[in-house]
């Protein structure tokens, strides 16, 4: 009986084996093959983006090593202080690029590289290049062409004239896995917002009908051509999702509104995509919010209460992960998600310790920290994702390492948190109350630290230490000093 149990055993997992390597086959079959496009400039102010980088890198490892044992040129460090944020390197772009392509559902089928002085005003990437993108197209039998570059309208009509398959830029890219991701009605307007907004000045060529005029009742006015027509109409649905947007912060006003009736801080994860904040999220607050390695995971926000060392309650955010040159019009169509951001005491900068391009990242989320008008917020640096590193590995000063996937370092963090909230600061208090006001306890038990705590007949004497507002709500019942004296003193 045992080896038959065995044998069974045996073959049902041989056939859960079996089934989950055809379901892979099937995925792989109906992923489109693309043909990726990475496009490097090499004009003067790009050089000018490489002496930068060099030098930040220099001035990281100065701060890493604290200052100790690493000697770097001094002006070298003085002109990383002075220059504005630059992109990443392009081996660490194109990595990334690649992975939005596998966000998006695509298969990888080839990668082109170019490398010029500046765009090609009519292709972006020249005649020649354009030339070899075709061939490379119909040897590999790809359905997509995906530029890691934003193309301009006319770039784009004339780049799909000569392709016979769909061109996609990064800007479209980054929106189709947006819209991939969006669960919410918000978050699905958020996208649709952003993606008429791109659209819009794209319209013109799409098809002789757009330059002609036509008819249909009730759908044109008098000699309006089709690309008028669909102008107006994507005009009308801007106007319709910006009312259902605001109908949305309304009513996280009202939210709002009343959860700051009872002062509540906010924490807000911010930080590059998949640096791991929804797992640092999930291991602080219990959830269970969607963890993954694909960029944007995370698109709506997600709101957790969170107790600290204090007993002090906080309210823990999880946001959308930014990108260097995240499109302007995501930004501006996701002010609905991030108002959660700006309304924050705190921010948590999660950033991937493991990372090559750890400090480049953190100049990007910072632009867009920037942009968003939260860059003077007081802000934690959290390095996460420590397990993937050596033991012994040095971090910058006043960055607090942690690994959201094991739990080492979330303790320091949450005391951290505990020490930089200041809107609502610990206090302490003595307190005398009549055993009679147990609800007074209990409140005091539930929201603040308790000790020293001792019984007088039908008193309770105790000291709290716990946020200013619990403490104050109750000062009826504290002592003054003369009397914490006499009561130590008893």
């Amino acid at each position: 009986m045992a080896k038959e149990f065995l044998q069974k055993t045996k073959n049902s997992r041989l056939v859960a084996a079996q089934e989950r390597a055809l379901l892979r086959e099937r995925q792989e079959a109906t992923r489109e093959r693309a043909v990726l496009v990475a496009v490097e400039f090499t004009s003067g102010k790009h050089r000018l983006s490489t002496v930068a980088q060099q030098a930040r890198s220099a001035a990281a490892v100065t701060e890493r090593a604290g200052g100790q044992g690493i000697d770097v040129d001094s002006d070298v460090a003085a002109l990383a202080s002075k220059l504005p944020p630059v992109d990443v390197d392009f081996d660490a772009s194109l990595a990334e690029f690649q992975e939005l392509a596998r966000s998006a559902g695509a298969t990888i089928a080839a990668v082109l590289i170019q490398r010029r002085d500046k765009p090609d005003a009519a292709t972006l990437v020249g005649g020649g290049k354009l030339e070899e993108i075709i061939a490379t197209v119909a040897s590999t039998k790809a359905s997509l062409v995906l530029f890691d570059h934003d193309l301009t309208p006319s770039q784009a009509r004339n780049v799909e004239a000569r392709l016979p398959c769909t061109v996609i830029d990064r800007t479209q890219l980054i929106l189709d896995i947006f819209a991939r991701h969006a669960r919410t009605r918000e978050g699905q307007l958020q996208v649709e917002l952003a993606q008429l907004e791109y659209q819009l000045p794209r319209l013109a060529g799409k098809g002789k009908s757009m330059s002609q005029l036509g008819g249909g009742i009730g759908t044109r006015g008098p000699g309006e051509t089709q690309l008028e027509t669909d102008r107006r109409r994507i005009n009308v649905r801007l106007d319709r999702i910006k009312q259902q947007l605001e109908a949305v912060r309304r009513i996280r006003r009202q939210q709002r509104g009343r959860r700051e009736a009872v002062p509540v801080p906010t924490v807000a994860l911010v930080g590059y995509t998949n640096a791991g904040k929804s797992t640092v999220f999930n291991a602080l607050t219990g959830a269970e919010v969607l963890a993954s390695e694909r960029m944007f995971a995370t698109l709506d926000p997600k709101l957790r209460q969170l107790t600290l060392p204090s007993r002090r309650k906080v309210l823990l955010s999880d946001t959308v992960g930014f990108l260097r040159n995240l499109p302007h019009a995501l930004v501006t169509s996701f002010r609905a998600t991030l108002e959660e951001v700006e309304r924050a005491e705190l921010l948590l900068h999660v950033r991937d310790a493991a990372s090559p391009t750890l400090v480049e990242q953190k100049a990007q989320v910072e632009a867009v920290l920037a942009e968003l008008d939260v860059a003077q917020k007081p802000t934690l640096q959290v390095l996460n994702k420590i397990d993937l590193l050596p033991e012994g590995t040095h971090f910058e000063a006043g960055a607090i390492p942690v690994s959201g996937l094991t739990g080492q370092g979330l303790d320091a963090l949450l005391h951290a948190i505990d020490a930089a909230l200041t809107a609502d600061p610990l206090t302490e208090a003595r307190f005398r109350i009549p055993q009679a006001e147990g609800r007074v306890i209990s409140a005091l038990e539930r929201g603040a630290t308790l000790t020293r705590q001792h019984f007088d007949g039908n008193l309770v004497f105790l000291t709290a230490v716990g946020p200013a507002s619990l403490l104050d709500r109750y000062r009826r019942y504290q002592l003054r000093g003369d009397e914490v004296v006499a009561a130590v003193q008893g």
